[in-house]
């Protein structure tokens, strides 16, 4: 039996949740003819969740100092947004886990 399965393309993923903050459409950003390892693409999504996780954590500290240029709202949605983003790269992590704790268990 033979299956194919499509790769994954985070890049597409995060600009359709409005994650990265980039177009709805990467590709008319990215050359077509340039691949991107899964370690790349990972790691670049990782560097995001990161950066919206600093980004609401400054949030939260203007808001706690009590900063009228900061509300409570638009913190409460960073802090969704990030940690949206980290339940997603901790679902992929462990699907890799998954993943490879499979592959090596198979006997050849």
């Amino acid at each position: 039996m033979d299956v194919r399965l499509k790769p994954f393309d985070f890049s597409q993923a995060l600009a359709r949740t409005g994650a990265t903050g980039g177009t709805a459409d990467p590709r008319a950003t990215q050359a077509p003819a340039r691949r991107e390892d899964f370690s790349d693409v990972f790691g670049h999504a990782l560097r995001t969740v990161s950066a919206a996780q600093n980004a609401a954590h400054q949030l939260q500290k203007e808001v706690s100092l009590d900063s009228s240029t900061v509300s409570i709202e638009e913190t409460m949605i960073a802090m969704q947004r990030s940690n949206v983003g980290f339940q997603m790269a901790l679902q992929v992590r462990n699907r890799v886990v998954q993943a490879y704790s499979e592959v090596m268990s198979m006997q050849v």
